[in-house]
């Protein structure tokens, strides 16, 4: 081994990982089968990757080529050498849009694709629900399809040639190859010769079983494509190749077919009350209509939408029924798609004024209705139950004209292994089901029974002249069950093509021909033994085990999205597995050491799991983006909190994770703390000494803080039980870095009749303990907070937080971390944000000042996650401000994560990718607006020009009916210049800090210290 990664060191011009976490992040897909790979490698260009599988060929080393990893069959893991392309080779070589045809890198992604091909008004036809994040040669190597297949068919259908790579170096264009140009190629001898000839011998010998034994439905994705080869089809050896999941060649590049993207489009949904009575409708259906789109979803999918809180506007836009069919129409105008919808309503017989048939032009909310099918893999895959579902037999493919037949024996059998209720959707069109079935795969019991059902799948779909898959491909999850459905003779074939290709058995070894079990290499399995142990949080939405937590990732792979949402901020600006949600994920679970051969083997000790964690924003992005809710930002305070126990710890958890401690320090001389952080020695002294980046300007603390501005107010102390009284959390933001929002919230509550009460003894949601994993600090920095706040609680008196990052404390964090407090149960309930508590509480009669301008907005990363922005994008709604609210991700600062040494490169990249550009787009007169302190730190750090206010900011301005025309944001009150004071202090050399006062701070500090944990 250690030979075999100098060798691709010296050889290859790429990224070569042999290590425990880089292997541990690859060690499995999204399947239910794992395979710690023997080493990694990216490779910086499509000739590098030749030159690594030329090593490994040197070494007998096997050769696994990765897309994007979404595999749900178990092609996408093997112990094996892993090629990596879509970090690098992800180039869109050439298009030619006369003849409408393109070449592609294999690692290039297919909304990439499209949104390069955009400006051509062509796209690459098939789209998997995974197109945000999966790549072209992983499409390729599965034959993909997804629900546009209805009108594109499958991947196999729009590739034109392919160049290829056999293992033992032979390198060519493949594609139709007629008789002349295979005489041709014989002529010239050599191994091409030979695997054309080898291929016209194998067509020969077994002609009759392949023009016979394919079923001739749409949805053939199982086996090799043998029937590419026919005469008949042109012998077509890169349409043979298609589908092969990596076990014959390395796709180097492919030229593809495109299509022109519809130029309109309409939705009609049908409700029915049974989706076996949805699937007998197809046929029908179908005899009048040839749709774009045929999808289906039924009511167990929407019951667990309505349970998990999930995709409920999906759900409000589909009629009346407890299943439906989705059909989407496509044309070149729109009375044409709308007539083409109409003119089937009228062949069955039905009207949209029905209360069952729902139909849409409006592509907004088309995309609305469909989303609820498209998240069908995400839903089932972690219901609220509590059940663990599985793939397995999750795409399986009969003609449609016997589809609801099927459906109705599958059902039978689901039932027959008390495998209670699994959900049934597809791409009813084509005769395509997906389902996930609760497979008990921990027990020797339950991996029998997963066996035996699989076995009678088998012989059911077969029965019914169908597919093991329709979409997802064979390796190892059916590829043991090839023969029950094309039979021996067929099987052999595939083992012969194998051989011509693959003599050696080292392309993807174990998927498709002579493949491991189906109940082999499980990811988890009755030898599944993980280490246990005590933690901080509570985990009640998994069992209370953090095992369970970690298991939520089920390799869907959102967070390698590029664009849209919030996750994964570090995977978009790295590209990297490892700084994936799915690929931390995959470490901590091999943390948990379940498996004798587990990558990791220090537990929470890990330095692997750490350096992955180490560029996780904490943005909390995942924990509403990720279809299963994975919370990485918690798995990794629980993951500091136990790595750091007993250990010295980063400078910056000192320094930042105490951060309210010595923000209520500043107030002792905010003028001289100012001059000492602007200073060019000091501060860069300072910074070093704080963990912090030295690219970072540190912000500066206000003259006079938020509760100084209230202790010199003379009012009354409001009653709690007031029903009017509100508590303003004086969070350490808003307090003592940008009091002008605090101040504003207060003047903008009073003028909506409410009496504002702020707690002046020292309180903390403890943010910036739990962000560095510091939880047992954190938990106490809690419990005082409590006990201040102990009358509000008790009254039930709301309160209202500014900084988006301590509400959401207050709603998830600290609930999870005290699960068992009720007092902290009840304040999630109570606290709120601002524009939750003026839209849904405030007087009826009240109305928010018209403030009539544009605005670019920035939501809060944990607002999008925990509280949602409704209530914000209404209350902007009221204002009369034209909100545009930025979908550009993540801010990059992300709390302390953009200050910390080391992580200033990567903040900024994911700033550029999105936010910093939108920012600098926007109208000179527009308003700028971001809630979160991070998101307006990085916007004024990030050479923008321009200075984001708060939205209380906003309507205390408005209030006073003299909003200027031009950057309004830049007359907020903020710190900008050090004082007088503080320009002498820097001049003196901060001679005032002598010795003895020096200690005199050490001392204050050290009791306030006491005081507030």
């Amino acid at each position: 081994m250690v030979e075999l990664e100098a060798a691709l060191r010296e050889a290859v011009d790429g990224e070569v990982r042999f290590d425990a976490g880089s292997r541990g992040a690859y060690a499995t897909d999204g399947s239910n089968y794992r395979q710690v790979p023997l080493g990694v490698v990216v490779p910086h260009s499509v000739d590098a990757a030749v030159r690594a599988v030329q090593v490994c060929r040197r070494f007998r080393a096997p050769v696994l080529s990765r897309g994007g990893g979404t595999s749900l069959a178990g092609q996408g893991t093997n112990t094996a050498v892993v090629v990596d392309w879509t970090k690098y080779c992800h180039a869109l070589v050439s298009v030619d849009p006369d003849a409408r045809t393109c070449v592609v890198e294999p690692g290039i992604v297919l909304d990439e694709l499209n949104r390069q091909l955009s400006d051509h008004r062509l796209q690459f036809g098939p789209k998997p629900s995974t197109h945000s994040h999966c790549a072209l040669g992983g499409m390729i190597g599965n034959n993909s399809c997804g629900a546009s297949a209805q009108a594109y068919g499958k991947t196999v259908d729009n590739v034109r040639r392919l160049e290829i790579l056999t293992y033992d170096g032979t390198r060519m264009w493949v594609g139709p190859t007629d008789v002349a140009e295979r005489e041709r190629i014989a002529a010239q001898g050599g191994r091409r010769a030979e695997i054309h000839a080898g291929l016209e011998r194998i067509v020969a010998e077994y002609l009759a079983d392949i023009r016979q034994g394919y079923p001739k439905i749409p949805r053939r994705v199982s086996g090799y494509n043998l029937d590419s080869l026919l005469p008949e089809n042109g012998f077509d050896v890169a349409k043979a190749l298609v589908g092969s999941e990596g076990t014959l060649v390395t796709v180097l590049r492919a030229e593809l077919d495109l299509v022109p993207v519809p130029a309109h489009q309409a939705l009609l949904v049908l409700g029915y009350d049974d989706i076996c009575r949805a699937a007998d409708d197809v046929p029908e259906l179908l005899r009048h209509c040839s749709p774009g789109q045929l999808e289906a979803l039924d009511g167990r999918m929407a019951q667990l939408m309505r349970e998990e809180g999930a995709y409920l506007d999906s759900l409000d836009a589909l009629p009346d029924g407890d299943s439906w069919l989705m059909l989407q129409f496509v044309g070149d105008s729109q009375n044409d798609v709308d007539e083409q919808a109409h003119a089937l309503l009228r062949a069955l017989g039905r009207s949209e004024k029905e209360a069952t048939v729902a139909f849409s032009d409006d592509p907004e909310r088309e995309q609305k209705m469909l989303r609820a099918r498209e998240a069908g893999l995400g839903v089932t895959a972690r219901p609220p139950d509590d059940r663990e579902t599985w793939e397995g037999w999750e795409d399986s493919a009969v003609p449609p004209e016997r589809l609801g037949d099927y459906l109705r024996d599958l059902k039978d059998l689901f039932e027959e292994f008390d495998y209670d209720h699994p959900s049934l959707y597809g791409h009813f069109g084509q005769g395509c089901v997906h389902t996930r079935i609760p497979f008990g795969l921990k027990t020797a019991e339950g991996v029998a029974d997963f066996r035996r059902f699989l076995e009678r799948a088998a012989d059911l779909v077969s029965s019914y002249g169908g597919s093991l898959s329709g979409e997802h491909g064979d390796g190892q999850s059916r590829g043991e069950l090839l023969t029950r459905m094309f039979g021996e003779r067929l099987v052999t074939a595939f083992g012969q093509v194998k051989n011509l290709f693959d003599p050696d058995n080292l392309m993807n070894p174990g998927k498709v021909v002579d493949p491991n079990p189906v109940d082999g290499q499980l990811r988890l399995g009755p030898a599944w033994r993980p280490t246990g142990s005590d933690t901080h949080f509570g985990y009640p939405d998994d069992e209370n085990s953090f095992t369970r937590a970690v298991m939520r990732c089920v390799g869907i792979g959102n967070c390698r999205s590029h664009q849209g949402g919030v996750m994964c901020p570090s995977y978009r600006a790295t590209k990297e597995e490892e700084h994936s949600t799915r690929g931390r994920s995959r470490l901590l679970f091999e943390m948990l050491d379940g498996h004798a051969d587990s990558a990791v083997t220090d537990g929470w000790r890990s330095t692997e799991v750490r350096d992955a964690l180490d560029l996780c924003l904490a943005c909390k992005g995942c924990k509403s983006d990720c279809p299963t809710g994975v919370d990485m930002a918690t798995y990794k305070a629980e993951f500091l909190a136990h790595h750091y126990n007993g250990r010295l710890r980063p400078a910056a958890h000192y320094s930042m994770g105490w951060l309210p401690l010595w923000a209520r320090l500043s107030r002792l001389a905010p003028s001289l703390v100012n001059g000492v952080l602007q200073a060019p020695g000091l501060a860069r002294a300072g910074t070093w000494l704080a963990g912090v980046d030295d690219a970072r300007r540190a912000p500066l603390f206000a003259p006079q803080s938020f509760l100084e501005w209230w202790r010199g107010r003379d009012t009354d102390e409001p009653d709690p039980a007031d029903p009017r009284t509100v508590v303003l959390w004086p969070d350490t933001f808003s307090t003592y870095f940008h009091p002008s929002i605090a101040i504003s919230a207060v003047r903008v509550l009073e003028d909506a009749g409410f009496r504002v009460a702020v707690p002046t003894d020292a309180v903390c949601c403890g943010l910036t303990w739990i962000s560095t994993g510091q939880l047992t600090v954190a938990e106490k920095v809690l419990r005082r907070t409590l006990d201040i706040l102990r009358p509000y609680i008790e009254a039930g008196t709301p309160v209202v937080g500014l900084e988006p990052s301590c509400t959401a404390v207050f709603r998830a964090d600290a609930p999870e971390l005290m699960p068992q407090d009720q007092d902290v149960r009840r304040l999630a309930g109570q606290f709120r944000t601002f524009a939750e508590h003026l839209v849904r509480h405030a007087p009826k009669d009240w109305q928010p000042p018209a403030v009539t301008r544009q605005a670019v907005v920035q939501t809060h990363c944990h607002q999008h996650a925990i509280m949602k922005d409704d209530p914000d994008r209404e209350l902007m709604r009221r204002a009369h401000l034209d909100a545009d609210v930025l979908d550009e991700g993540c801010c990059g600062l992300a709390g302390n994560f953009g200050f910390e040494r080391g992580h200033h490169e990567i903040s900024m990249a994911v700033a550029e990718q999105g936010v910093l550009p939108a920012v600098r787009a926007a109208a000179p007169g527009s308003l700028l607006l971001a809630d979160g302190f991070s998101c307006r730190t990085q916007i004024e750090q990030g050479d923008t020009g321009r200075r984001a206010l708060h939205l209380a900011e906003v309507l205390a301005l408005g209030l006073d009916g003299n909003l200027p025309s031009q950057h309004p944001e830049r007359l907020a009150r903020r710190p900008s210049e050090p004082s007088r004071l503080a320009r002498w202090a820097i001049t003196a050399g901060a001679a005032t800090l002598t010795a003895g006062a020096a200690a005199v701070a050490v001392r204050a500090a050290t009791r306030r210290l006491r005081g507030h944990a």
